[in-house]
Formats: C-alpha cells, sequence, structure tokens
C-alpha cells in the first residue's frame, strides 16, 4: 500500500513526510525544492493481539511497542503541484506520473492561507486554501481524462462491437494508475445508461472525476494548523465532502528529533510529551517545547500520525490481520508467535488473505480456522479487525 502526499509547492510535504517516516526529505521556504520523488516508511498502530492471549510476540515487520502493533505503510513525497500541470506546467507531468500506484492521497494544504497557488510566501489570510483543493482535485481528474479521451471511441466501439465489457477494457488501460475493474464499473454505473459511444466532454469529464474519488481517494492535511485560526480550520471542516484533519508537521518533527537526540520522550499521535533532561536545554529549545505545548494542548496531537491513520483506516477502510501457521500456539513454521500482521479491505475473506500471504495458498485453499473462535471457517468467511487466521492448503 502507498499513500502519496501532494500538494502545491512550500506547504510543509516535505516536513510532513520527514515528520511521518522519519526521513531526510531536503526542506526550504521556496518551492519546487522537492524534484525527486521521496520515498519512506510510515506506521499505523493497532492493539496487538499477543495482550489477549498473555503470550510475547515476536513480530517480523511490524514491530510491537507496549502492546501496540506498528504496521508498516509505504509514503510518497512528490514535487509540487501548480494549475495547469496536467498540461505539463511546472513538474506537472512528472508529479503525477509519481502518483501512479498511490492507492490515496493525503493533500498537504496551508491552512493558514499563507501561500499563493504557486506556493509563493503571503500574509497569513490571503489566500483560500479551498481553492488548493479544488485546483489539485481538477488537475488529476484532467490527468486521468487526458489518458482516456485519446482512445475512448476506439475502446467505446471494440466494446461495443465485439461484446466486450467496457471495464475490462479500461482495466487493461489504466491499469498502470492501480485502477481495477470493479472500480471502473463502479464509476460506469455513476454516469449513467448513456451508450458510451456518444459521450461528449461532459459526460467523459464526469467519469474521470468519478474514476479518481474511488481509485484515489484524497485526505486534507490542514497544514500550519496552529498558524490558522479557530474560523480558517472550521471552514475547512465543515466543508461537504471532505476528510480534513488538523496538521503541524513541523512541531511533530521536531518532537521526533528532540525524542531522537534523547532530550524527551514521545511516542508519535499522543498529545503530551516528558521531558527526560531538562539541564541540557538551551533557552531556545526551552521556548520551543512550549510551544509545541500548546500546539498539543490546542489540538490533542500534531495531526500527523492521526492523518496517516485516517487514510488507511477511514479511506482505504483496511482492517488488520494475523495470518499464523499454527493456530494454537499462534506462530509461523520457525516458532514466532504472531509474526505478520497484514492491511487487508474491508470485505476481505480468508480466501483473500490466502493470497495476500502467497499466491500457492490461494490457488489450493481448502479452508481456514479462526485461532481467536477455534472454529473452522469457509472461503468466503468475511473477515474481521484483529483477527488471526490460519490458512489450510492442498498440497
Amino acid at each position: 500500500m502507498e499513500i502519496g502526499l501532494v500538494g502545491k509547492p512550500n506547504v510543509g510535504k516535505s516536513t510532513f513526510f520527514n515528520a511521518a517516516t522519519e526521513g531526510h526529505a531536503q526542506i526550504a521556504n521556496y518551492p519546487f525544492t522537492t524534484i525527486e520523488a521521496n520515498r519512506g516508511v510510515a506506521f499505523v498502530r493497532s492493539r496487538c493481539p499477543h495482550l489477549d492471549f498473555n503470550v510475547q510476540c515476536n513480530p517480523r515487520h511490524s514491530p510491537c511497542v507496549n502492546g501496540t502493533r506498528l504496521i508498516p505503510v509505504e509514503v510518497l513525497d512528490v514535487a509540487g503541484l501548480v494549475p495547469d500541470a496536467h498540461k505539463g506546467k511546472g513538474l506537472g507531468n512528472k508529479f503525477l506520473d509519481d502518483l501512479r500506484q498511490a492507492s490515496a492521497l493525503i493533500h498537504i494544504v496551508d491552512a493558514s492561507g499563507s501561500t499563493d497557488f504557486e506556493g509563493n510566501p503571503l500574509p497569513p489570510g490571503s489566500h483560500d486554501p479551498l481553492e488548493d483543493i479544488k485546483f489539485l482535485e481538477d488537475e488529476i481528474v484532467y490527468w486521468i481524462k487526458g489518458l482516456l479521451e485519446k482512445d475512448w471511441q476506439r475502446i467505446a466501439k471494440q466494446a461495443h462491437i465485439q461484446g466486450k465489457k467496457l471495464e475490462r477494457l479500461l482495466a487493461e488501460k489504466l491499469a498502470g494508475l492501480g485502477i481495477g475493474e470493479a472500480q471502473i464499473l463502479k464509476a460506469l454505473k455513476d454516469v449513467g445508461d448513456m451508450n458510451p459511444m456518444e459521450w461528449r466532454e461532459e459526460e467523459l469529464l464526469r467519469f474521470s472525476r468519478r474514476i479518481r474519488e474511488v481509485s484515489k481517494p484524497i485526505l486534507i492535511a490542514a497544514n500550519k494548523a496552529d498558524m490558522a485560526t479557530d474560523e480558517q480550520l472550521e471552514r475547512l471542516k465543515s466543508a461537504e465532502g471532505l476528510l480534513v484533519v488538523p496538521t503541524c508537521a513541523e512541531a511533530e518533527l521536531a518532537l521526533k528529533r528532540a525524542s531522537g537526540a534523547g532530550l524527551i520522550e514521545y511516542t508519535p499521535g499522543e498529545d503530551h510529551f516528558r521531558v527526560l533532561k531538562p539541564e541540557s536545554l538551551t533557552e531556545v529549545q526551552k521556548k520551543a517545547l512550549k510551544k509545541i505545548e500548546d500546539i498539543l494542548s490546542r489540538f490533542g496531537s500534531t495531526g500527523v500520525q492521526d492523518a496517516i491513520e485516517a487514510a488507511v483506516f477511514r479511506l482505504l477502510k483496511r482492517i488488520v490481520v494475523y495470518p499464523v501457521e499454527d493456530e494454537h500456539h499462534l506462530t509461523d513454521h520457525d516458532g514466532r508467535v504472531l509474526p505478520d500482521a497484514f492491511l487487508m479491505p474491508e470485505g476481505s475473506t480468508a480466501k483473500d488473505l490466502a493470497y495476500k500471504v502467497h499466491t500457492d495458498l490461494g490457488e489450493k485453499f481448502i479452508r481456514a480456522i479462526d485461532a481467536r473462535e477455534h472454529r473452522v471457517i469457509g472461503a468466503d468467511h468475511p473477515l474481521k479487525d484483529g483477527d488471526i487466521i490460519k490458512i489450510v492448503a492442498g498440497r
């Protein structure tokens, strides 16, 4: 799973990226600091099942910290997007191409309204972040439309004359964007019953917009929230159809670095931190930490961890499932207890999990066993968050 960080230049994307992943993307107060896409790993939190079984887990790729499982998610920070990017303006073509495989997008906006469309600094309150949200969504929609319209008549005619499913032909066309047949079919139904060969630009644009909504859902990270007024934030949060999380990426990054230096004790996503070495702090550091305390008091957290988790659990509707080979000891073949934590779409079945673990398990699936309830479940059994499942497959 890949989460793309998007937005115009100079709104704090790279700061958010570094805060979420502890990466080292270049940060500066001018447009187009990011040229090449930065990749890193963030984590989402889930209660570890070892707490329910009084055992000690031995995770492979998802560490457990005090009973909280940290499940990795890939994060991509791309070049800033400016109006008419789909026409190649700025670094538009590269930006859009970098986002092809993203499952969801976190749109970093300057909630304080202190940057113009191209990322140039302005006095706070001078720019409307809702305009940024609209222009970015429109750029992605027009990009998708541009990919479709070149071959639209040919594909629509082929589906009509040869009796092929239009959604299947379009899935082949859009395979590089990570857009599946089911998503395309849903978008087609939403457009209506009009013959696709008769679609005008209006229908194609509406279809492209729906494709974006179902395949690249967007969460709004209202960054620089500490510089925004309550009225500015409320206007964003109350806008129709938006999922908005106030964030202070600069504060989160400062906390991560102070924690790494051993100056404070801090857990990402928490509403507090503890100073470990007050005598080691300079006056500048004390002043900065006091400012961050005020931010945590106002918002409950810096919002960075909340935004990543909202994208995974609310936008993409993922659940956490733990596959094991021994349902009695909750181990794999090497004896590791609860070794893996998989993020699965809501509604996934036991057979879907088998395919996720290994193609051979999916193809040779016989049954599964729910380790919590000690019962056999079938291929179509829907999984729940926190399930521990053993897959039984043929040889």
